[in-house]
């Protein structure tokens, strides 16, 4: 289960053998409404012009939606799913790490809302994205 005693170790762990662990997405901070992770620009992250791929930044932003909903609703009682995502691509980045920071703006029951900006080690935005979560409940919460 993800809750407020869930270490940044624990959230880590849970990316073994995931796309997340593929493109090195690194956990930084989880709190209700916010969370905040670091992915690498390298070769599993480039795209074949040497810079960060667009799908890429739109995993990191989806990923951190989807853990934030998931820390909100209580993962053990409710799924998350991605219902729509975009994203506007700002600036291109070659190298280092890109920093997301995922904020939520729409918390309903069955609805949630993420405005992800992710930006370069220097500060400048790289992408910025909207996520919409469908909260599904599952069938012992509703019971």
């Amino acid at each position: 289960m993800i809750n407020s005693n869930t270490t940044l170790a624990e959230l880590q762990a849970l990316n073994k053998n995931t796309l997340m662990e593929q493109l090195g997405i690194e956990y930084l901070e989880l709190k209700a409404g916010f969370v905040k992770a670091r992915m690498p620009v390298n070769n599993k992250t480039k795209q074949p012009m040497g810079i960060l791929h667009g799908g890429s930044s739109m995993a990191l932003a989806e990923t951190l939606g989807s853990l934030g909903s998931a820390f909100i609703v209580g993962h053990d009682q409710s799924e998350i799913r991605g219902m729509h995502l975009t994203a506007s691509h700002i600036r291109a980045v070659t190298e280092g790490f890109v920093i997301a920071d995922a904020v939520i703006i729409h918390q309903g029951r069955k609805t949630h809302v993420w405005n992800i900006d992710i930006k370069d080690e220097s500060g400048n935005l790289v992408s910025t994205c909207r996520l919409t979560n469908f909260v599904v409940i599952s069938k012992k919460k509703e019971e």
